[in-house]
């Protein structure tokens, strides 16, 4: 069994011309010996995104806390804390906070993550 806290683990900043204001830890992956899948943390900041962009790998998603938006292709569609989301593999999707942040669980397969 591996227990981590979040308190330890510093977050990879991402942000560039494609995504704002995201704050990442992957907290359990393939380096820990998960065998099939990796659950990540993201926190945006308010009116902050993640990049628009499609992949193989179907993932779920938990809204922990605050509001904003899911893009499917072209569709944006209102999210809110306690909603959960399966995003289908190649689908195109975007996150988008709202103007009080967000913070999402992902979990996705060790199948095309970084190693």
């Amino acid at each position: 069994m591996i227990i981590k806290k979040k308190r330890d683990h510093n977050p990879q900043i991402k942000e560039n011309e494609d995504m704002k204001g995201i704050r990442f830890y992957p907290m359990l992956t393939a380096k820990d010996g998960t065998p099939n899948f990796a659950m990540r943390l993201f926190e945006i900041d308010p009116d902050g995104y993640t990049p628009r962009h499609s992949h193989e790998w179907e993932h779920e998603v938990y809204i922990i806390k605050g509001d904003g938006y899911v893009f499917k292709g072209e569709e944006e569609i209102r999210i809110e804390q306690d909603d959960f989301i399966f995003v289908e593999p190649s689908e195109l999707h975007q996150f988008r906070a709202g103007e009080n942040g967000m913070s999402i669980i992902c979990v996705v397969p060790n199948k095309g993550q970084p190693s």
